[in-house]
């Protein structure tokens, strides 16, 4: 079975490398967004489906488009089985859809239909949810409406973070790819069509997605506060002295200590820091100010004792 992998980031890489491993499957190629710059500097800087793929022997396309004639080209010459999508970072037009003897198949990291689109995992922790899962699909020319191959449901507990929920899919999610893979060549599945019913859309974060409104409950800003590391993270602003700075949450925790204040407001006993939001406080345990090394909270108050009484926001 000869299939060419389309994916860029680190969430990709388990599964290229489960292929890597699989005798029975051949990586003619690997298909990556160009090189971004990196840092202070700007350096330009492969993703990890391009570093793993040419560790192992495997030729590299990058091209700004899928949608010239030379990706067309290029892709159509290598005449794969399938073409396996994962976090590639770009809707797949139809002119390369319809390359592959048995199609395009993806994974996407939700119970879909529900969200469809770029952000399932953090969404599913943001909104509480008890479970998500992984599905594998046939792609159409939407995005992530096409027909259900295999669907692994996996539980979200009340601690996860995006980096642990990763970590379950990963355990599980490349396996169940190479598996659906050669079941569907030997025309052991029949694809389903996708539900019409709890559709929805899992937005493109961006960092203002990870500032933190104060004004909602404990557990809608813990939930947030989880989904959202290692990015966008979460953080605030505080108006010090006429002067904006922003401050960087990277632990936290609900209390039982009663402040009763506004939401935002910053209360300080004992050397610990809480803040209060719509239904309770939270207690702030670990800080980075903007232009700074993370702190722990006496550190933090030993240089910035006056945030006592301010509004975060």
């Amino acid at each position: 079975m000869k299939v060419i992998f389309l994916g860029t980031p680190e969430f990709a890489a388990p599964f290229l490398q489960e292929l890597i491993n699989d005798p029975e499957i051949e990586v003619a190629a690997a298909v990556c967004q160009p090189d971004k710059p990196v840092g202070r500097k700007g350096e330009l800087t492969p993703g990890a489906v391009k570093v793993l793929a040419q560790k192992n022997g495997i030729e590299v396309h990058q091209p700004a488009s899928l949608k010239t004639n030379e990706a067309l080209v290029e892709l159509s010459a290598i005449d794969a089985d399938f073409f396996v999508v994962v976090a590639y970072g770009k809707i797949i037009p139809k002119q390369i859809l319809d390359l592959p003897k048995y199609g395009c198949v993806n994974v996407h990291p939700s119970m879909l239909p529900k969200y469809r689109g770029p952000s399932p995992i953090q969404w599913a922790i943001a909104q509480g949810d008890a479970e998500t899962g992984i599905s594998i699909m046939l792609l159409d020319e939407g995005m992530d409406t096409g027909p259900i191959l295999a669907f692994e449901g996996i539980s979200i507990d009340g601690e996860e973070t995006y980096e642990t929920l990763v970590d379950k899919i990963h355990a599980r999610g490349p396996k169940l790819l190479s598996e659906t893979l050669k079941r569907l060549i030997k025309g052991e599945i029949s694809p389903v069509p996708q539900s019409t019913q709890g559709a929805s859309i899992s937005k493109l974060l961006s960092r203002e997605d990870g500032r933190i409104d104060w004004t909602k409950t404990m557990g809608e800003i813990d939930r947030r506060w989880r989904a959202y590391q290692p990015w966008p993270g979460a953080w605030s602003v505080w108006n010090k002295n006429g002067q904006v700075a922003r401050l960087k949450i990277l632990k936290m925790a609900p209390t039982d200590f009663e402040a009763d204040l506004p939401p935002g407001t910053v209360a300080i006993k004992n050397n610990r820091l809480y803040v209060d939001c719509s239904d309770g406080t939270l207690e702030l345990l670990e800080i980075q100010p903007e232009g700074k090394g993370r702190m722990s909270i006496p550190e933090f108050l030993n240089g910035y004792s006056e945030i006592n009484g301010a509004v975060l926001a």
